[in-house]
């Protein structure tokens, strides 16, 4: 039976302008999961809650094993965290910010931290005011990791990196994961990010989780078919796909459950496929989104 570290059921939480609703997100232990969603969606909101920071108005939360917000004291000293609003002492350096945490967590490893220094190219006693935001950024990716925690949460982690900073951080991030098997809680925007590190996937848009998988599944699942149909052909309704727009005799057609009699099944009625070509992680969240939307499914 698989262990989830985290497990959410019916979570909810209103406020005057937004509502997360009925959130139902498990993440089994060892497993990466990619967090998507466009901002406002609830990422941040369902994190708060996950860590205890946000009390939810109802739902049960559960963070390796202990019951949220009520044991999130147990709870944190096997979590690490990591956010984009994540504040550091500007006047401080960090190897007083490495004190401090080691002074809170016993499992703190400072053989590990000091292999984590050298791999993210940072010397502790920098002032932390003096680093670039790709430096802060790891910096702060260095004082969750270096207590080994069970559980690792990063809530948007690269928003406002230029590129060659954020591939920095994520090329440093994926080294440390080929380390030792981690479960990840990583949040983003930014498909791009969430693909290159990812296990499992979760969409939220508008407080709702609106599609959840391992990223293999997705990728493998979701094509865009390109399609010449000659006139008087009508295309039938194809049991998998959510989309085609039209323009003359040419036809594109999104599908989220494609196979091989997807295809067939518009060459049977006069089409010709042309092409049948797999979409990126950002291509299937955005359709996705625009379907659910469009459905009135969130």
């Amino acid at each position: 039976m698989t262990t989830a570290a985290v497990q959410l059921e019916g979570v909810a939480k209103r406020y005057p302008h937004f509502c997360l609703e009925g959130i139902d997100l498990m993440l089994p232990q060892g497993q990466i999961m990619g967090f998507i969603g466009p901002n406002g969606a609830g990422k941040s909101t369902t994190i708060r809650i996950l860590m205890g920071l946000v009390h939810q108005d109802r739902g049960t939360v559960q963070v390796l094993g202990h019951a949220m917000p009520d044991d999130q004291a147990a709870a944190k000293q096997q979590v690490g965290f990591a956010s984009e609003d994540l504040r550091l002492y500007g006047a401080a350096t960090l190897a007083w910010h490495m004190g401090f945490v080691r002074s809170i967590y016993p499992s703190w490893d400072q053989a590990y931290a000091e292999q984590l220094l050298r791999r993210f190219d940072l010397r502790a006693e920098q002032r932390i005011k003096g680093l670039s935001h790709g430096q802060r950024v790891k910096a702060a990716l260095l004082l969750s990791l270096a207590h080994r925690p069970q559980l690792l949460v990063l809530d948007e982690p690269t928003t406002g990196l230029d590129p060659v900073a954020r591939q920095e951080v994520l090329g440093a991030l994926m080294e440390v994961l080929a380390d030792e098997e981690r479960t990840i809680l990583f949040s983003s925007h930014n498909t791009l990010d969430v693909e290159q590190i990812s296990d499992q996937i979760a969409f939220i848009d508008r407080g709702r989780i609106i599609d959840v998988g391992d990223k293999e599944s997705f990728l493998e699942r979701w094509r865009r078919l390109r399609l010449e149909v000659p006139d008087g052909v009508t295309l039938p309704e194809v049991p998998g796909t959510i989309h085609t727009s039209r323009s003359g005799r040419l036809a594109v057609v999104t599908a989220n459950r494609y196979e091989s009699a997807t295809a067939t099944a518009y060459q049977e009625a006069g089409a010709t496929v042309h092409a049948v070509e797999p979409m990126t992680l950002e291509e299937i969240f955005v359709a996705n989104v625009q379907y659910r939307r469009e459905e009135g499914r969130s």
